[in-house]
């Protein structure tokens, strides 16, 4: 006699734990290739070697090319993700600063941003396809957090209402380009200064010289 009760619920219930399974393992195979790529990007450029970021992650160079058969794949991948963060910056400062200190620490942030990605500027205007979509990304979501900041930092009298947010990105950005050899500190130092003119125009619009 056979006591074997079939139940179809069962299988389903194995297979769809399997399925999670399968998708978990391969975030934490994506998410340590990310964060392999980000710190293999800010020491040997965007052209570093796929084996290079492979060791880094632990995994070998197949599961390097699973995730991401182009090297444009990766490279847009670890952008995105690393502006998703700077956005998420934003909130986090405005939460735990008043709102010029909010400003000036999210800038420094933006400055680490963009002068730890050494080749990235040449990546993106190599012409490319795979990168046409991401200069606007890029400044559609980091234009938004920081016109925020800036408006909460006018409002409060900290920086003049005139500044805007893309000026003052591309200021950032074009002073970023003093860094080398992977040391971001000259491009905060110059950021920092940026910021701090932007604070002392406001400080003297409402305290003029007698």
């Amino acid at each position: 006699m056979n006591d074997k009760i079939d139940n179809p619920g069962a299988d389903s219930e194995l297979h769809g734990q399997s399925d999670r399974r399968v998708r978990s393992d391969a975030k934490r195979s994506n998410d340590a290739l990310l964060r392999a790529a980000m710190i293999v990007f800010k020491t040997s450029g965007v052209d570093a070697p796929v084996r290079e970021i492979a060791e880094k992650a632990g995994v070998g160079v197949g599961t390097v090319y699973r995730h991401f058969p182009q090297r444009s794949d990766l490279i847009v991948a670890v952008v995105s993700q690393e502006v998703d963060a700077c956005v998420d910056a934003a909130e986090e400062f405005a939460a735990n600063y008043a709102p010029g200190e909010a400003l000036a620490r999210w800038m420094q942030r933006y400055a680490d941003l963009i002068a730890t990605k050494r080749g990235l500027a040449a990546a993106l205007h190599s012409g490319d396809p795979a990168y046409e979509n991401l200069p606007a990304y890029f400044e559609k979501r980091l234009n938004l957090v920081l016109a925020a900041l800036l408006e909460t930092a006018a409002a409060a009298g900290e920086v003049l209402a005139e500044v805007e947010p893309d000026d003052l990105l591309r200021a950032a950005a074009s002073l970023c380009t003093v860094a080398r050899n992977d040391d971001p500190e000259p491009a905060r130092q110059m950021v920092a200064l940026l910021v701090d003119g932007l604070r002392y125009r406001a400080a003297s619009s409402t305290n003029p010289l007698p």
